[in-house]
Formats: C-alpha cells, sequence, structure tokens
C-alpha cells in the first residue's frame, strides 16, 4: 500500500465544498495553489497541532476540541481521521511538491507517534503531551515508564495500524535513515508478531504476547447455547475480525513485506489468511462472526453485538481471503469463497440488504431496541450503530471469477509511479479550496462538538477531514501543473 492509496482511504469521508460553476471556471495558478497549501499547513502545524498531533475537530477559536471522545489542550488523537491521517496527508503532499513545511509538518506528526509509542509496542486511541499525565496514565516508551497505568495496544478502529503505516511511509520516505524512527517501526513490527496468535489471529487489544498454551488452534464451531443477555465481560482478547481489526493488521505486514523485505512480516500476512479459514463458520452458516472466544465460538462484545454470524464482516474476511490469494497465489484462500458468497446472497433482505447479525443456525436476522434488548425486528434501532448494512455480494462475486481467470503471474498488483493531471474537476477542487481558506489559513465550516457546553453552542468549526481533503486536491494540483 502507497502513501497515495492510504490518503484515497482516509478521504472517504461525507464533508464536502462544492465549488460554484463560476468558481471553476476561474483559472488557478500554480503559484497560488502552492501558496494558499503553505499557508494551511502552516496554520494546521503551528496554530492546531500540539507537538504535531492532532484530534479530528477544533472549535473555531481552537479553544475547545475532541477526537471520538472530548479532548484536552495537551492531546492529540490517533484512530483516524487523527494524526496518522493528518501525516499521510502532509507526506503525501511532500512526495507530490517537494514542499519544505509540507515535509516538516510531516516529520513532526511522525516524532509525536514516536514519543506516544506504548512499552506493548502500539498505540492507544489518545496521545497525551502533559508530562504529569504521561507519567501517570501511559508507560510510553519514550518516558521509559513501564510502569504506567496504560499500557494497552488497540488495534481497534485501524489504531495502532494507522500509527505504524505512517510511520513506515515517513521511514521509507527518509530512506530509513532517521534512527528513532526506524527503531519505533521496527518495535511496533515485531510486537505484533508477538502479539498474533498461533491461529493468524490479533486479539482487539493488546499489552503482552499470548500463552500459546492457551489458545489451541481448531476450527470454529457453534456454541450450544448462548447468553441472550449482555454479559458485560472483556473482550480484548478475542480473536477480532469487528472494524477491520484482522483486515487492517494483514494489509499492514503485507505492505511491511514489501517495504522492509522481510519473509516474517508476508508470513504474519499468510497466517492471517490461515485463520480466516479456520474461522468459516459450519453450515448451515457458512460465513464468519465479529469475534471469536479462544474456544474458536462466536461471542459476546459490546452490548449491541451478541455472538452470530454477520453479514458486514463476512463480506470483508471473503475481501481479506481475496487479497491473501492475490498475494500468495495459493488457492486454498478461495476455497472458502464460493460457499460463504452463496449463503450470503441467499441471506439478503429486501433493496440489496444484509442484516448485520444473524441468529446462530436459525439464521434469523437479530437487532436491538433502543433499550438494547435483543429482539428479531428492526423498528426501534438505536441510532449510532449499522444493523443493516449494504450486500457486496455480487461485486465480491465478480472479484473472485476475476481472480480466477487471471495468470498466477500477473495477480500482485504492480506499483506506479503516480501521474497527476490537470482536469476541470481538480481545477473547481483547487479553486474552492483557495476561496475558502480563511486570513489565517483554516477552513471552518459549520458544525458542533459534543465537547461543547449543551452540544450546539460552538457554530464553526476546523475538521481533519477538510484539511485532508483540501490539502490533497491542491497538492494533486500543484504537482498536475509541474509536468
Amino acid at each position: 500500500m502507497n502513501v497515495q492509496f492510504a490518503i484515497c482511504c482516509t478521504l472517504l469521508c461525507p464533508l464536502s465544498f462544492a465549488a460554484s460553476p463560476a468558481a471553476a471556471a476561474e483559472p488557478v495558478s500554480k503559484d497560488e495553489a502552492a501558496a494558499a497549501m503553505r499557508k494551511a499547513v502552516a496554520f494546521f502545524h503551528d496554530a492546531v497541532s500540539v507537538e504535531g498531533s492532532y484530534v479530528w475537530r477544533y472549535s473555531e477559536d481552537l479553544t475547545l476540541r475532541e477526537g471520538e471522545g472530548s479532548a484536552t489542550a495537551t492531546m492529540g488523537w490517533i484512530q483516524p481521521p487523527g494524526t496518522p491521517a493528518v501525516g499521510e496527508a502532509l507526506l503525501a503532499a511532500y512526495e507530490r511538491t517537494g514542499d519544505p513545511k509540507c515535509r516538516a509538518a510531516a516529520l513532526s506528526a511522525a516524532n509525536s507517534l514516536v514519543n506516544c509509542q506504548l512499552v506493548s509496542g502500539g498505540w492507544d486511541y489518545r496521545q497525551e503531551f502533559d508530562p504529569s499525565k504521561r507519567k501517570n496514565n501511559f508507560a510510553f516508551r519514550a518516558d521509559d515508564n513501564p510502569s504506567g497505568k496504560n499500557n494497552t495496544s488497540t488495534l481497534d478502529d485501524d489504531n495502532t495500524q494507522s500509527a505504524l503505516r505512517f510511520l513506515m511511509h515517513v521511514d521509507r520516505t527518509l530512506d530509513f535513515k532517521d534512527d528513532s524512527i526506524h527503531e519505533a517501526v521496527e518495535f511496533a513490527l515485531q510486537s505484533l508478531l508477538k502479539a498474533q496468535y498461533p491461529n493468524g489471529a490479533w486479539p482487539q487489544r493488546f499489552r503482552e504476547p499470548p500463552n500459546p498454551a492457551d489458545f489451541p488452534v481448531i476450527k470454529a464451531s457453534y456454541p450450544e447455547a448462548w447468553a441472550r443477555a449482555w454479559p458485560s465481560l472483556s473482550y480484548n482478547s478475542y480473536y477480532t475480525l469487528n472494524d477491520s481489526a484482522l483486515a487492517d493488521c494483514i494489509a499492514l505486514m503485507f505492505e511491511a513485506a514489501e517495504i522492509y523485505g522481510k519473509a516474517d512480516y508476508f508470513e504474519a500476512a499468510r497466517r492471517g489468511g490461515d485463520f480466516l479459514i479456520l474461522a468459516q463458520m459450519p453450515e448451515p452458516q457458512p460465513a464468519w462472526c465479529q469475534q471469536y472466544n479462544a474456544e474458536m465460538q462466536p461471542a459476546w462484545a459490546r452490548k449491541f453485538e451478541p455472538p452470530s454470524v454477520t453479514g458486514g464482516e463476512s463480506q470483508g474476511a471473503i475481501a481479506i481471503l481475496l487479497e491473501v490469494y492475490r498475494q500468495t497465489g495459493d488457492k486454498k484462500y478461495l476455497e472458502p469463497v464460493p460457499r460463504a458468497l452463496a449463503y450470503l446472497k441467499a441471506s439478503e433482505l429486501a433493496e440489496g440488504k444484509l442484516a448485520r447479525f444473524y441468529e446462530l443456525k436459525s439464521n434469523r436476522p437479530l437487532y436491538f431496541t433502543r433499550q438494547y434488548e435483543l429482539v428479531y425486528t428492526a423498528d426501534d434501532l438505536p441510532t449510532h450503530y449499522a444493523f443493516i448494512t449494504n450486500s457486496k455480494v455480487d461485486r465480491l462475486q465478480a472479484n473472485y471469477e476475476k481472480l480466477l481467470a487471471t495468470e498466477p503471474a500477473k495477480l500482485k498488483r504492480k506499483q506506479q509511479q503516480p501521474r497527476y493531471e490537470l482536469s476541470p474537476s481538480l481545477t473547481s477542487a483547487a479553486r474552492a479550496a483557495i476561496d475558502s481558506l480563511d486570513s489565517r489559513g483554516a477552513w471552518t465550516e459549520p458544525g458542533s462538538l459534543r465537547a461543547a457546553e449543551g452540544g450546539g453552542k460552538v457554530q464553526r468549526i476546523i475538521t481533519t477531514q477538510t484539511f485532508i481533503r483540501n490539502l490533497d486536491n491542491l497538492s494533486r494540483f500543484v504537482a498536475a501543473s509541474q509536468r
């Protein structure tokens, strides 16, 4: 995975600035776009960042900030679109344009991650730069504080993976010559290798390597019975597909193998595919679950995530298996796919949808009420979670058939140098970014923060998503204008 691919993934967000027809017609010069880019980067680094780190959203006056939760003035956020996502955008802008301000800001973001790497090897959701809070609450390697309260590396929501992926990209850009960044990458990768279970899975979170004797390598099975009420237990050690935890680990390890040329990273990614073969449920539901316990049976996680076969994560599992096949050429990773596709197609709801959860063995869709009671009806759903998801079965079927028809020598995608072409849409996007930049170098927009009293008193906000998107458009425009 290259930097440009990571940026494209990050840019899939709902916010946008639409250019008017007049703005789209107005010409943009390379110098104008480059100046706007430098002004925005300077503001974001000098005024917004904390030690090179970022959260998700800020009040217009920068007095309030938040990530997934509220944040203080001494905090950054790892979870996308936090520090690694902003860092990727800055690094991509530097690689496209050669601008030194973008390079310096990207290195500052990378160093902030090095300074918040945990002794366990990965990262928490948050970065903390207040010295007293760091000492009391975090086991940061940079502080030589192994006894700190929080030493839990999380793989949830592309957290540790996004931080490590960005550091790998910076390491490559610097020709592996920055000792602190390179060492942090190596330590994190080795920690992920050690955290991988004997069956090839990874946990949602980890503090230390697992004891192999506690995690036998066995195939998935149905429990004889399962609790219909949430048992309120820790699921940190479960084999986890939820929120793309496994997919992100596998993709990361394949990319690490490509960047560093080490076979053990490639082997770790391949073993992730082996886990998916083991984790496919038996008939009558030959698909996958969000998480499994050590007995390789579906298990509860949060109070709205019951033991079940899942329509969402199962589609992700199929996509991962196709990618593992693409990387390895081993057809054993395709063997589970036809059964899973046929099951999911037969389980579709109306209008091309799938239930997030299907009851074990009966295959009845499961839902929750707003009081978190487990039911079979979808008329009182909580609004914070997708209990019904889009079906991608037809697209996955087409991808599977295309891979089957591809010559083995042509399975792996060839790395190509990115090309940037001027187009009306890119010019329009650059013009919109330039025109919406305020005198400070900030992009502001209507919005509110949960951190604000009452949740709605803030009228305008600054978001990392908008910064990332506009920086991407400006740097692409500058790169295209230099051709």
